[in-house]
């Protein structure tokens, strides 16, 4: 089955001490040699948050026709939009449906991808096959909530998952490169939330531009704290536990300066339900919103129920783990 749109970016960027893969050339760089998805460093991890205050509850879902029925455990589901989806037509109260997009790359097979002015486009990521887009160019921002988020709103998503927020990475090199596409990225986010105030927008990662956009933004995710996916050797792979202290970091920061929840969204061999619900497990133990998912995002993954799951069922979001059904 064709995966519609990327799953979420990733390029290698120096971090600290060492390398930390963000969403474009893959997920999470390979563990030590040997080491299994799902597999973590002996000592305990620091949490950023307490674990036992009640969690929102989120799930990704990339392919077509998604099963609504299990999805709807959880209070946001973000969608491929190019799969067809109809949230309006979705009698789901307590789930809010939101679309994928990404703002930093685009594919070929995206409809604006041939109104896209050639020169505009910086960049090849060739994990991907996408091509990064010029944050900085004047008309970008106007351009991207035209072909972008104006048809999606239209479609009636009220929340957006804004992908590839780094990949201008890939391109920019120097200090002042980077700060131009930074700033062309903050009026992207401005421009939306002005045309649409009532937009909820998750992030995923863009840690570089939240000190001027935090009060925008509903959530912050990041891939990959401790089991990850390779896109290049398509293969799950354990996180290396410097990666992981980085993300935690960050996690603690937006945490505890911005008030935002934030999102780890792991992956497992969907077959390995076992790998999916310790990883949940650690997650949550870090104070953390989890989703544990396959790496195509095809599949249900498994992450909190949501507020009405829990409500139907008496428990409390750390009572049972909302999934699909067990293979």
């Amino acid at each position: 089955m064709r995966v519609f749109g990327r799953r979420l970016v990733g390029h290698a960027m120096a971090c600290g001490a060492g390398l930390v893969a963000s969403a474009a050339v893959a997920v999470a760089q390979p563990g030590p040699a040997g080491g299994a998805a799902g597999a973590t460093a002996a000592q305990p991890e620091a949490s950023v948050g307490s674990a036992s205050a009640p969690l929102p509850s989120i799930a990704l879902y990339y392919g077509v026709q998604p099963p609504v029925d299990q999805l709807a455990a959880f209070d946001t589901v973000v969608v491929e939009p190019d799969s067809g989806f109809d949230p309006a037509a979705q009698r789901t109260p307590c789930t809010q449906w939101f679309a994928y997009v990404s703002v930093g790359e685009v594919t070929k097979e995206r409809s604006y991808y041939t109104a896209v002015p050639k020169h505009w486009l910086l960049a090849s990521n060739t994990v991907w096959e996408s091509t990064v887009v010029d944050q900085s160019a004047p008309g970008w921002p106007a351009f991207y909530l035209k072909h972008v988020i104006a048809p999606l709103w239209a479609r009636g998503y009220r929340g957006f998952f804004l992908d590839t927020l780094d990949s201008y990475q890939l391109a920019a090199k120097t200090d002042a490169a980077r700060a131009r596409q930074q700033a062309g990225l903050v009026a992207v986010v401005r421009a939306i939330k002005a045309r649409y105030p009532d937009a909820r927008l998750v992030f995923n990662r863009g840690f570089e531009i939240l000190p001027q956009v935090h009060g925008l933004v509903y959530a912050v995710a990041f891939e990959s704290l401790f089991s990850g996916w390779d896109q290049a050797k398509k293969r799950y792979v354990a996180v290396p536990a410097d990666d992981r202290a980085w993300l935690l970091g960050q996690a603690r920061t937006i945490r505890e300066r911005y008030g935002l929840p934030v999102i780890s969204i792991d992956y497992c061999d969907p077959q390995d339900r076992q790998c999916a619900r310790d990883t949940v497990a650690k997650i949550r133990d870090a104070g953390l919103v989890p989703y544990v998912t396959d790496g195509g995002l095809t599949t249900v993954g498994v992450g909190v129920p949501g507020h009405c799951a829990v409500g139907a069922a008496s428990e409390t979001p750390s009572a049972t783990p909302a999934s699909a059904p067990l293979p």
